[in-house]
């Protein structure tokens, strides 16, 4: 089994390689928890406030900067696919979807709720590819809740904990 992380920036980092290397390594543990036992591919972007709000306004009509947005390419259902998944010759995986992430929007919440900017991409990682696998904490309280032990699960076995 062989996953691909594809993390490509549009914006300067600081310690670009450290970023893509902890996004890739999110991503990653997220489909091993889950236990995707195809060979999967996720296309990861970041990006500025200025992209991301466009992006928001276009695809989900909230014309507002947020942190990461997800965009699945099949239905999946706490996990679980609800439709054929096609593997792609070009790519040889199946494409789980894109992820786009704000790192400015990241670092400025980290520091919001005081913990590593570090902690915050990991988190938001996790929670994009959570989605991109059909979790959804805006559906109801026990699939809120369900998000939320799978995003601190995986965090926890990252190392990335919050600091109490």
């Amino acid at each position: 089994m062989s996953h691909r992380i594809r993390v490509t920036t549009e914006v300067k980092l600081p310690r670009e390689a450290e970023v893509c290397e902890l996004i890739t390594s999110c991503a990653e543990q997220v489909l091993l928890q889950e236990d995707i036992d195809f060979d999967a591919f996720i296309d990861v972007t970041i990006v500025d406030g200025e992209t991301i709000r466009q992006m928001n306004a276009e695809y989900r009509d909230k014309d507002v900067v947020t942190d990461v947005l997800s965009f699945p390419m099949y239905a999946f259902y706490n996990g679980e696919a609800q439709e054929p998944l096609e593997y792609d010759p070009e790519i040889h995986c199946v494409m789980l979807g894109d992820m786009v992430l704000n790192y400015d929007r990241a670092c400025e919440q980290a520091a919001d709720f005081g913990h590593s900017a570090e902690r915050e991409c990991g988190f938001l990682t996790v929670h994009s590819v959570l989605h991109l696998l059909g979790y959804d904490h805006e559906r109801d309280e026990a699939d809120r809740l369900l998000m939320r032990k799978k995003e601190e699960e995986n965090l926890a076995a990252l190392g990335l904990v919050r600091k109490e």
